[in-house]
Parts: C-alpha cells; structure tokens; sequence
C-alpha cells in the first residue's frame, strides 16, 4: 500500500467518525492485583454473627465481642415500638407446631432410653410431672433489695445506643431496637426498619462504634486501614456487594478481602482439610473444605441454631413447672437469662440421670435480686438433642435447609457465570459439530446444515444456564446434561421439597459429606468434622456426636476410614472466635495479596471485582 492509500483510509475513519459510525467499545480490562507489603495490625477483620459481632486488628490475640444490636431514637412523639424479636421466629404458631414438637420429643425420648448409660446401666426413667411436683411449690428468695443493675442512661438523648446499652434500654423509652442481621443475612423484613437500606444504615452505625469506641481507631483514618469480612458459606449476592459497597465507599476502608466463614474456620484451627460444622445462634452450616477450597457442592445451612435450643429449653422447663413464672420470650433480658440457663444446664451426656437439684438468680434494673431453686431431669438433655431432631423445635412452614443456587445475574456485571455458561456450551456445540463433520463427511449439498442446532442441543443449552455444569448443589450432583426437560423439572422438584426438610444436624453432615466427587475426599472430610460457633458448647457434645456419625456412616466407609475424629476444640481454643482468628491468618499470608479490592477499583468496576478477585466461586 503506497503512502497515498494509507492517507486516503485514513481520510475514510476520520469522516466516517464525523458522521457517527460508532467503533465496538471494549470492557475495560480489570487491572492485575498489586503486590505490596501489608502491616497486620492495619488490617481490621470483621466476623459478623446474628447475636454477636466480632471484630479486631489482624494483631490481636482476641477480637471484642458486641452484641449486634442497635437501639434507635423515635424521631417523632407517639411512633410506635418496634423491637426485632430475640428468641421469637415465624412458624411457631401454627395448627400443628405443638403436634409436631411432641413427636419430635417423643423421638428423642426412645433415643435417650434406647442407650445404655457407659457402665452399662439403663437410665432412670424421670417423668416431667415428677419435676413439676416439686418447682411448683418454689418461691424465690431476696437476696438484695436492689440489683444494682440499671437502665441505660437516656437522658441526653442520644440517637443511638448499640451492644449492651441498646439491650438495657428500658422499654418504656422512646427507642426501637434492630437486629440488623438474621440467620446469615441482612434482616430485611416488612416492619419499621426493615428495608435494606435503613438494616445497611444500622450496621454501618454498629460497626463505625466498635471500631470508633472499642478498636480506638478513628473514623478519618480507615483509609489507612484494610478490612477482612467474613461471610457465610451460602450467602446472599446482593447483601454481600451492599456491604462491600459500604466498607469501601461509606466507612473509607481502603481495601477489602472477602472469605468464607468455613474456610477461615480450618485456618484458624490450623487444619488443611475437614468437614466445618458452624453452629451459630440462628443458623447452622455444614460445609467440606479442601486445601482452602471450599466445596461448592457440598455446602448446607439449617435455619436453626443455639437460639432454638435455648427456646425449646424454655418449653420443656416450662412443662416441669419453671418457677420463674414471669419469664416471656418477647423480653430481651428474659432471653439473656434464658441463654445463661442453657449454657450452664444442658449436656449432651448419657451417663447424667434422674433428677438433680439447681439454682439460679434473676438479675434485673429496679428488681431486687431473686434466687430460684430448680430441679430438672432429662430437659436438659432433651433440650440439645433437638438439634438432631429439629422436630422437636415446632417450626412449621419454613424453609429449613438451603442449599447454594445459582446467581440470578446482575446488571452490573454482564459477565457473569450466566454469560460464560452461554459462551461455553456455544464453544462446546461448535467444537463437536467440526469433529462430527471432520468424522463423517457430507455431501456437498448438506453441508449448510452442519451449523444448525439441533434441537435437543437447544434443550441442553437452556438446561445449562438453568442450572450450570455439573450442578452439585444439594441433590442434582452428576446430573446428565442431556436430560429431557421433564426429568429438569423432577430434579427442581427434588430440590424444593430437600430445602423443605429440617435435616437434622447429623443427616446434614453424613449428606454435605455425601456430596463430596471423591471417595477419597469423602475419607478426609470422615476423618476430621471440625465443630465451631457457640451454639453446640454442650458437656459431651464431641462424644454424642462422634457416636451418631459413626453409626449412620455408609457401611463401605467404615473399613476405609481409620478413625472418625470430631474436633469441637481446636489447641483448646474457645470455638466461637475460631474463624475469626482464621481471617487474622489470612491477613498474614502472602496468597493474601491476590485477593484485595481496593477503593478506586470497586469505584470504576463494582461487583465485577467480587468475581475477579474472590478466593471462591462468586
């Protein structure tokens, strides 16, 4: 091409941009992760629970705990109370919730007479009535005529309190209290405060005070800090970008990590492989980690956790005659109290029968200080055993358990799992009709249609976007992709009514397990199930658990599998900061520096980020 050519096309792209022909526009690539040294203790990790928030620098041996709860002024005289229930739950009060729960406790009542006590003795059998005889005929005794416990001091009026003086707020001030997160998840919801915006505004609030008040960092300096923020196994893609959004955006962090609760779990254990069981306040997840890598397929939560144990303790004192008769589910303190009975009562011990003798004191502003004497039987090991048998529980008409679905996609970030599922079953079409046609040659005149898609093909494809390649999430592993669409249909049906189960905690992890591609991972995750979370902090939980795993075990892992190693404490740490300590870990690993998105990138690529950058399948 002579000069005069090239300056005459040139001529040509000039006039055709004039004119407004417009180029294609290429996506703006996004920038390669920057390596640089990173200082431990300006990186702040944030471990959000349904009950409990912790949170520290990577430094620190502990996090600060807080209850995660806000209280919030009326801005208006005569707006009415709204406080987010603590123990309370929807499906407690329907038709059969109390049929229900008797058979779930009649289900438990033959497993507990069915085992033998380990010195081979049967148990002594201990009816409620005998109990109930006995508590009835308590009354407290004063042992102070003032508690010395008072009221949060709301003379000032502050707009807000959180923690220990939003649960002290006494009920006949001018505050609703929020619990901005519920089993996992941001607690949206239909009342006062409940849309996803003023549950954000809450937590942004609770968690600028922890790092303000207790960290001691100022606000103006989180551009100098980073923060790690552990989620859930399964979790809610638009709640984790909103949150995202406000650490980098709202609060200034000027960069963030984003983990899984269950991977943090074996780091902080210092375990390279097991099977998590996080037992929280609300939820309980299950999920099989494997050198860091949690195992899509394998991952389950039960919407239930310590909180209904608590509640169901409270049924079954209630039935042997609790002599704190005043005691309600809807007062805040009341639950408090309700906690600190579970937590020093129940066991998961067979060898503990009959009848026994306790005591406890009621602790509350303006009120004298009460002791109670109480005597209880087997409530105290009914009570943790509903966590095997959720029946018990009475919840009726809620999802149960919930397994890892498929994004539902999000405009802004057009290339998601989505597209890429389309591009490859296109790629892969194409790929196999150039090998059928390099096999079997056509004639001539039929070669035009070697492009057309079958419509079987056609089938497939909507199949793959439906539910993706090799879709392992809870019931649909090593599903056919050539499968009709009615066979498609029975496999959501399956889904649907597994997600309407309330497995119990020991099926939920002989199922996570189950769900494992290998014989051999499946003999890892046997051989070390790692218990963390507060809510199984039972005397002979590790045992009772270890027993029921090893009985309900498919018979052709037994002879495989040497051992069945149930870990509820790890290096003999408390098991509630355990994957709180797994992100200080992985604040210090120099893997790490892969994973950070910083401010200026979320600003320009958003949520796109997550995909490119998260440690797991986003």
């Amino acid at each position: 091409m002579t000069q005069t050519d090239r300056d005459a096309e040139n001529g040509r792209d000039r006039e055709k941009e004039q004119r407004g022909v417009k180029r294609p526009i290429a996506p703006a690539a996004v920038p390669e992760p920057v390596q640089e040294q990173i200082q431990a203790n300006f990186v702040v990790v944030i471990h959000p629970g349904s009950k409990t928030l912790r949170m520290g620098r990577a430094t620190d041996t502990l996090p600060i705990s807080v209850p995660h709860v806000i209280a919030r002024r009326h801005k208006q005289p005569g707006q009415p109370r709204h406080e987010d229930p603590c123990l309370l739950r929807d499906g407690l009060n329907c038709a059969d919730s109390n049929e229900q729960r008797q058979n779930g406790l009649k289900m438990i009542d033959q497993v507990i007479w069915s085992r033998k006590m380990s010195n081979g003795v049967r148990r002594t059998p201990v009816s409620a009535e005998q109990a109930r005889l006995y508590n009835r005929q308590i009354r407290p005794a004063v042992l102070e005529p003032n508690s010395k416990v008072s009221w949060t001091n709301t003379t000032h009026q502050p707009q807000y309190l959180v923690g220990e003086e939003a649960l002290y707020v006494n009920p006949t001030d001018c505050y609703s209290i929020h619990w901005p997160i519920c089993r996992g998840h941001l607690n949206v919801h239909s009342g006062p405060g409940g849309s996803l915006t003023a549950t954000l505004v809450d937590l942004e609030t609770i968690w600028s005070h922890a790092i303000q008040k207790l960290l001691e960092i100022p606000l103006k300096d989180l551009k100098y800090y980073r923060c790690i923020l552990l989620i859930p196994d399964i979790y809610n893609r638009q709640h984790v970008k909103e949150v995202v959004n406000m650490l980098l955006v709202k609060m200034g962090f000027s960069a963030v990590v984003v983990h899984q609760e269950s991977v943090c779990a074996t780091f902080g254990s210092g375990m390279s492989s097991a099977c998590v069981v996080d037992v929280g306040d609300q939820k309980t997840s299950v999920c099989c980690v494997e050198d860091g890598v949690s195992h899509r397929s394998s991952r389950l939560s039960l919407a239930y956790g310590g909180s209904d144990v608590t509640r169901c303790f409270f049924w079954l004192m209630q039935r042997a005659g609790f002599p704190y008769r005043e005691c309600q589910l809807s007062n805040k303190l009341d639950c408090v109290l309700l906690q600190q009975l579970k937590e020093s009562f129940c066991h998961l011990d067979q060898d503990i029968s009959g009848l026994q003798d306790h005591e406890f004191r009621t602790r509350f502003p303006d009120s004298p200080v009460l002791l109670y004497q109480l005597r209880l039987g087997d409530e105290k090991l009914q009570a943790p055993m509903a966590l095997f048998y959720p029946a018990a529980f009475g919840i009726v008409g809620q999802k149960m358990t919930s397994l890892l679905h498929r994004s539902q996609g999000d405009a802004e970030d057009p290339h998601d799992e989505h597209f890429l599922l389309t591009t490859q079953s296109k790629q892969d079409q194409s790929s196999k009709a150039t090998a059928d046609r390099k096999s079997f040659p056509k004639p001539a005149g039929f070669e035009g249609e070697s492009s057309m898609c079958d419509p079987s093909e056609k089938g497939s494809l909507a199949q793959d976007i439906e539910l993706g390649h090799a879709q392992a999430e809870g019931l649909v592993a090593g599903a056919d992709a050539e499968e009709t669409s009615s066979a498609l249909l029975s496999r959501k049906t399956a889904m649907t009514q597994f997600e309407g189960k309330a497995l119990g905690m020991d099926k939920a992890i002989l199922h996570s397990i189950d769900c494992c591609s290998s014989d051999e991972t499946k003999r890892k995750m046997y051989s070390c199930i790692l218990v963390v979370g507060g809510g199984l902090l039972f005397h002979g939980a590790q045992e009772f658990l270890q027993h029921r795993i090893l009985n309900k075990m498919p018979p052709s892992f037994r002879c495989l599998v040497e051992n069945v190693d149930v870990i509820t404490r790890p290096k003999d740490m408390d098991p509630r900061v355990i994957a709180w300590k797994g992100g200080a870990v992985l604040a210090c690993l120099d893997t790490t520096q892969e994973l950070w998105i910083h401010q200026r990138e979320w600003q320009r690529f958003g949520v796109r980020m997550l995909r490119e950058r998260a440690a797991f399948v986003w």
